[in-house]
């Protein structure tokens, strides 16, 4: 289970550039995890600490909104799922649904942040991998308020 485990690591793109060591380090802390399609992952405000390799299938993270679930971005395999988790120590931002069968590598995100904190290598490449997620969710975040509001998304009928 392990061996399965690193190779998902290691062909993860978040992996990209870690040593054999680290992909090892990451692989005793993780576990395979999979979801049924409409599956809800974690919930808006969870206090849960998980932190996931997406291997196969889409999840959509949505804000509940008025009894609404508003879709904020769809992630798909080769991304990252529940950053928050382990930067923030915080309950969750988002809802994550599964859109189809969903299968990842399910980490903790306390375990991974202690790991961090005591090999500040791994923790550096970690962190710096992370803030680059962060980054990326940002961004699309700032892409989808300008589609919603620009003056051009209004003229279109937007």
């Amino acid at each position: 289970m392990v061996d399965s485990i690193l190779a998902a690591i290691q062909q993860h793109p978040f992996s990209q550039g870690l040593t054999v060591e680290h992909c090892e380090t990451l692989a005793s802390m993780g576990s395979l995890a999979t979801y049924a399609k409409d599956a809800i992952i974690f919930a808006e405000g969870d206090e849960r600490h998980e932190f996931f390799f997406l291997l196969k299938g889409r999840v959509a993270l949505e804000m509940l909104a008025q009894g609404k679930a508003l879709r904020v971005h769809t992630l798909e395999p080769g991304d990252e799922l529940g950053w928050s988790s382990v930067l923030s120590g915080r309950g969750k931002f988002y809802q994550a649904r599964a859109l189809e069968p969903v299968e990842a590598v399910r980490f903790d995100g306390y375990e991974l942040l202690e790991r961090c904190r005591s090999d500040h290598h791994f923790g550096y490449k970690i962190m710096h991998r992370l803030v680059g997620v962060v980054s990326e969710r940002l961004q699309a975040a700032r892409m989808q308020v300008l589609d919603m509001y620009s003056p051009i998304a209004k003229k279109a009928g937007a």
